[in-house]
């Protein structure tokens, strides 16, 4: 039947698209579901300076590209459509998308992660409005104004490293009294003169008419009020595993991810879990490809079996 595969892959960033180019060449008949571009989350990055390969680096969108016109050349097929759920009928797994239902006999999640939300207000109202969780996307609106971004970690430092091309003054707000970032970052936010620091700060709440004109904050040591004159901000608090359409399907931890031993395989048998969406990846590109390269070699001896 014209929806039916030995093995569907659900995800289209490096660890889905990695395992989608290991299926296809194993000859296995293979389709990746992917509700955005190739790439996931990477493509947002401008530049990706740590993927094998690139010495001068390389950009996330082209990343995507290039590993998903490698994949297709084997015969991997692509759906542009979201999964919803995952059904368990005897040997098959059945897929459960916006565009129908499909099966197989090995599934690999690699769905990936996407931001966290602070869940302060005006959060939800200025989305799209002054609050962005893209600088990539974004940042080009922002030319010389005041930014805020929200975080300590390498997503929040990359982000202000960005947007520092466009703003002309951008202020980190940190709840903690130092970076979690890497040394490097760490390295050139510091040496950026458009960066500042808020340390031990949180954001209480967004303010604004017709987009965002101020945060609210609040010291978390001292418990000092204080107000904070921006044109947008930018959140990078973390990030929330892509698994709510696999409650009751799967094994997952308190906050959501996919729990895998060293083979990929989840709890149940024939599927498997790749990058950011399982227990303990260490969310990084290179990382996610191979997960995805470990999920399908071991999916295919499982449909071999």
């Amino acid at each position: 039947m014209a929806n039916e595969y030995e093995v569907i892959i659900i995800g289209g960033g490096p660890a889905g698209l990695s395992a989608g180019l290991y299926a296809s060449r194993d000859r296995l008949k293979s389709l990746l579901i992917e509700r955005g571009a190739p790439g996931g989350q990477i493509t947002n990055a401008e530049l990706v300076e740590n993927y094998p390969g690139f010495a001068q680096g390389i950009s996330g969108l082209e990343l995507g590209q290039l590993i998903h016109q490698q994949a297709t050349r084997y015969g991997l097929e692509t759906l542009a459509a979201e999964a919803t759920g995952i059904e368990l009928e005897g040997e098959k797994r059945v897929v459960i998308t916006t565009k129908g239902k499909f099966s197989a006999r090995a599934v690999i999640i690699a769905s990936g992660s996407e931001r966290r939300k602070l869940g302060i207000a005006g959060e939800e109202e200025f989305t799209g409005r002054g609050v962005s969780y893209c600088a990539t996307c974004d940042g080009p609106f922002f030319k010389d104004s005041t930014v805020a971004v929200i975080g300590g970690g390498n997503a929040a430092i990359t982000e202000a490293l960005h947007l520092a091309k466009f703003a002309s003054r951008v202020r980190v707000i940190h709840r903690r009294h130092e970076l979690r970032a890497t040394r490097i970052l760490q390295e050139k936010a510091r040496a950026e003169p458009k960066i500042e620091f808020l340390w031990d700060t949180e954001v209480e709440g967004i303010e604004g008419k017709d987009r965002v004109k101020r945060l609210n904050l609040s010291n978390v040591k001292s418990g000092e009020k204080s107000t904070l004159d921006v044109a947008g901000v930018f959140v990078a608090v973390g990030l929330k595993p892509n698994t709510d359409y696999l409650k009751g399907v799967l094994p997952l931890d308190d906050a959501g991810y996919i729990v895998t031993n060293e083979k990929m395989e989840t709890r149940v048998a024939g599927i498997f879990a790749a990058g950011d969406v399982r227990l303990n990846s260490a969310r990084q590109a290179i990382t996610a490809a191979g997960d995805g390269a470990t999920a399908a070699v071991f999916a295919e001896k499982f449909v071999s079996r």
